[in-house]
């Protein structure tokens, strides 16, 4: 049996807020997403988990968290509650951004959720979104999927979250660094817990 933990909608809007404050008040949707994709592959890297409990998915455009983009969408896929707190903190803008309308709403974060989007705004937050878009093509996790996606014209296929614990190519950051021994110790352990795999 597999667990999915429920989907961290708080987190999500308040890791899109964040991002969108970084950027002084308002940000480019698809770089916020990407963003927390990044945030989100190297908590999992580290700690074992995502920190908004996401699905990830490849697209044409990269590795997207579709529940966070639902998020940073106010789409119908979301619960009216999850809607309500995201329409309260995050408002579409210009049709392509996102624009924070609150302060981040800190509780909702440990303090590895939060060292997890300080280092995505580190190491990635000066690109711009065609440029992450690309980069995440150079992630096995979307590598794996490229020829359904690219040759197939699949709009979206499903991602392995276990494919976040392999490196990418030659010269891209890992998003945090684990050795082949590590990799197969925390593979291993989110198999038994039912958590991945």
């Amino acid at each position: 049996m597999t667990i999915t933990p429920k989907f961290a909608y708080k987190k999500a809007t308040q890791s899109l807020n964040y991002f969108a404050i970084k950027s002084d008040g308002t940000i480019n949707k698809m770089k916020a997403i990407k963003l927390v994709y990044l945030a989100d592959r190297y908590h999992f890297r580290k700690y074992g988990r995502t920190t908004t409990y996401s699905n990830y998915v490849a697209m044409h455009c990269g590795t997207v968290g579709s529940l966070v983009k639902n998020v940073a969408e106010h789409t119908d896929f979301l619960y009216p509650d999850e809607k309500a707190y995201a329409k309260k903190f995050i408002k579409i803008y210009a049709q392509y951004n996102i624009k924070s309308e609150s302060p981040v709403e800190d509780k909702v974060f440990s303090k590895s959720d939060l060292e997890a989007l300080e280092f995505s705004w580190k190491h990635f937050g000066h690109l711009k979104e065609f440029d992450l878009s690309k980069l995440t093509h150079k992630y096995p996790e979307w590598k794996k999927h490229k020829k359904e996606i690219e040759e197939e014209r699949k709009r979206c296929v499903d991602i392995d979250l276990l494919d976040f614990l392999e490196d990418p190519e030659k010269g891209c950051e890992k998003c945090y660094n684990l050795n082949e021994k590590d990799k197969e110790l925390l593979k291993e352990e989110l198999i038994e817990f039912g958590f991945a795999g």
